[in-house]
């Protein structure tokens, strides 16, 4: 067994796609897959084990079944083992995603589920649920402290991607799938606003941008994602942030670049969401400690 595999980069000359282990463990595999612009159409692809995938940079549409399901910085996805599917990109950039391959029994152990029954979970039925601050602070602390695996000691490594898993699996989402045609329109909703992420928006604009009237909207919305579109918005910035912070030296630059109108209004909702301010936060993550929930 290998702690880590950094070496082991694929890159799919197809689609631009690059494949990097970071964690080869006896709890799971961890992976960072990254794509550059790979157009809107996608190849047919398969997993024949059960994943979760934590977008954090980009848009994309999963096709699965007769499922659309819309991939963002603020959605984890659960996918199903030995179902086919396939990633279109309305939304040009590319994208970047975790995704964690749980060794056989844990995801079991951790849905409190037979492997058989999986598929009926509740989660695996919806194939995705919007994240908390909480799981997105993690998330961006994860591939931080990721970055230098070699550091990592072995059991805290295991301990630290169980805890991942239990967080994404901890969840009272609604159990139904929307109907398809409100699947559509979340969808198209959620490419907009991840296209106009650094621009001010206004719900006219939304409205008028997936053919729906503001009042419908807003309502449906809130009632499939949980949250209003104002507060989903403000969270796709801040995750973008997120991830963008270590690397970033200018805090007002990148308060603008994702879309905020001031680094005072970008501070103000960080520090409201995740307890800290970015650059605090900032500091925390160039140091790569390993991340735990509060």
């Amino acid at each position: 067994m290998s702690l880590v595999q950094v070496a082991v980069e694929r890159v799919d000359p197809c689609d631009a796609q690059s494949r990097r282990c970071l964690f080869d463990l006896p709890v799971g595999m961890v992976e960072d897959v990254r794509s550059g612009d790979p157009g809107p159409g996608g190849a047919e692809a398969f997993s024949p084990d059960f994943q979760l995938a934590l977008p954090y940079r980009g848009f994309f549409v999963w096709h699965v079944g007769r499922d659309e399901v819309a991939g963002d910085a603020n959605q984890a996805l659960f996918v199903t083992g030995g179902e086919r599917y396939r990633m279109t990109h309305p939304v040009a950039g590319g994208y970047a995603e975790l995704i964690v391959t749980p060794a056989h029994g844990v995801v079991s152990e951790l849905a409190h589920a037979a492997k058989s029954a999986l598929r009926a979970h509740p989660l695996f039925r919806r194939r995705s649920r919007c994240l908390n601050p909480c799981l997105q602070s993690f998330r961006a602390r994860f591939l931080s402290w990721a970055d230098e695996p070699s550091r990592a000691d072995p059991l805290a490594a295991e301990e630290t991607v169980l805890a991942l898993l239990r967080s994404a699996l901890n969840d009272s989402a609604p159990v139904e799938r929307p109907a398809h045609s409100t699947q559509r329109l979340i969808r198209r909703t959620k490419a907009f606003l991840e296209e106009e992420l650094a621009k001010p928006i206004r719900l006219d604009d939304v409205g008028r941008a997936v053919g729906a009237s503001p009042v419908y909207l807003t309502h449906l919305f809130r009632s499939v994602e949980g949250v209003p579109l104002h507060q989903y918005l403000t969270q796709l910035r801040l995750a973008r942030a997120l991830v963008d912070l270590p690397y970033a030296d200018d805090l007002t630059k990148l308060a603008l670049d994702v879309g905020f109108s001031s680094h005072s209004h970008f501070s103000s909702r960080f520090r409201r969401a995740f307890g800290t301010t970015p650059s605090e936060f900032r500091q925390m993550s160039r140091r790569r400690l390993r991340p735990s929930f509060m």
